[in-house]
């Protein structure tokens, strides 16, 4: 039990600078530095979901305190969007609006995990991940997945014979009551196949484990064809609480609005736990999201084709497969190190040359010799400025 001065030991290990050790360094830069270090989007939302729009008029007590459970208009607009992209329509009381999907992670896991549990992680992983589960005093067990898959985009590394339940369940304990499962990937953009996900499903109904289903780039896919929502596989029923945001798909990150949604039971636990938590959502931002998902299809589809031309022009260019989906591309630095060069000295070089990228350490202990690049968070012309820079360093033997 800390007393003054110390801290939990369960959060001394957090950090505001998760993303990046270089982002002193960039500050110092002379000349623009590109930051596709960031998982963000050039692009302005859509008009009708725009702060500027939501008026008081038309939302009377606009800046009171939302509904916990979220504004009545939004969790319409939920059940219909998860409809139109699942074909399963949730009920209305097991959905739950949260302040975005990193609180939204937060609150599940406080929800469900204590302190010694263990999570499955499926690496390499959204770099937040860890730490949710660290703050609970839990533990994050950290299995190499996304980068070992055949047939999906990835040809460097991948294994076409491996299977991710087989790799998840070595590392299962009597501590073990979770895993993690966040398809499309960030970073890497793979997708999870039906039969993967059934598999993993078994494996979780065989020891009893709940599964956190990360869906945030669920609309972010450059084929012809939705990826199978991991929740409506019946391997996943009754034990899959769904995380999804609307700061990816529909450039809504500084709007703070995600949504939960499971089993009757364990949503009435998350939403007390929510109450306890943030309260509530921001409740302008809430109409804002309801208009997203409701008139947002169109605009989506057409973000959809510009992030596929993005993702295509910084693969093409640094000579790495295109990824099926998602905002990043996610490679290993070896091929482009100097002699006896490290990775954290390459990306000082890409620094240097005003092009800020994501070391993979954040994404996984096994990753340090990887790097993450953001392929939608710079306008184009300004894309093809950086990725021109970047492959000055990266190609320069």
């Amino acid at each position: 039990m800390p007393r003054f001065p110390r801290s939990s030991p369960f959060v001394q290990q957090l950090s505001d600078r998760v993303f990046s050790q270089l982002a002193e360094r960039a500050n110092s830069q002379p000349g623009p530095v590109y930051p596709l270090h960031v998982g963000d989007t050039y692009l302005e939302p859509l008009d009708a979901a725009k702060a500027e729009n939501q008026a008081s008029a038309d939302h009377p007590g606009l800046h009171k305190y939302a509904p916990v459970q979220g504004e009545p208009e939004l969790l319409r607009a939920i059940a219909d969007k998860v409809e139109r992209r699942s074909g399963v329509r949730p009920k209305l009381d097991d959905l739950q609006v949260m302040p975005g999907a990193t609180a939204g992670l937060m609150v599940v896991c406080s929800a469900l995990l204590v302190p010694g549990d263990e999570v499955l992680l499926p690496a390499p992983f959204w770099p937040l991940i860890r730490g949710i589960i660290r703050a609970r005093g839990a533990l994050p067990i950290e299995v190499p997945v996304f980068d070992r898959l055949g047939a999906q985009g990835l040809e460097q590394g991948s294994e076409p014979s491996f299977d991710p339940a087989e790799a998840l369940e070595a590392h299962i304990t009597d501590h073990t009551v979770a895993v993690y499962v966040n398809t499309p990937n960030n970073p890497t953009g793979a997708c999870l196949t039906s039969e993967q996900l059934e598999s993993i499903g078994e494996l979780a109904r065989k020891y009893d484990l709940w599964i956190l289903a990360d869906e945030v780039y669920e609309d972010l896919y450059f084929g012809p064809t939705a990826p199978r929502s991991s929740f409506t596989l019946p391997a996943f029923a009754d034990r899959t609480i769904t995380s999804h945001s609307l700061s990816k798909a529909y450039a809504l990150a500084g709007a703070r609005v995600g949504y939960t949604h499971g089993p009757h039971e364990v949503m009435q636990v998350i939403r007390g736990t929510q109450t306890f938590s943030t309260y509530c959502a921001p409740r302008p931002m809430q109409f804002a999201g309801a208009r997203a998902l409701a008139d947002g299809d169109a605009w989506l589809s057409r973000t959809r084709k510009l992030y596929a031309s993005a993702a295509k022009e910084a693969a093409d260019a640094l000579r790495l497969p295109t990824p099926p989906a998602g905002t990043f591309l996610f490679f290993p630095s070896k091929p482009y190190r100097r002699a006896g060069e490290s990775t954290i000295e390459l990306l000082e070089r890409c620094l240097e040359a005003g092009v800020m990228l994501t070391p993979g350490s954040a994404s996984g202990s096994e990753y340090s010799d990887w790097i993450r690049l953001c392929f939608t968070c710079v306008a184009p012309a300004d894309l093809t400025a950086a990725l021109e820079r970047v492959a000055g360093v990266l190609l320069e033997s």
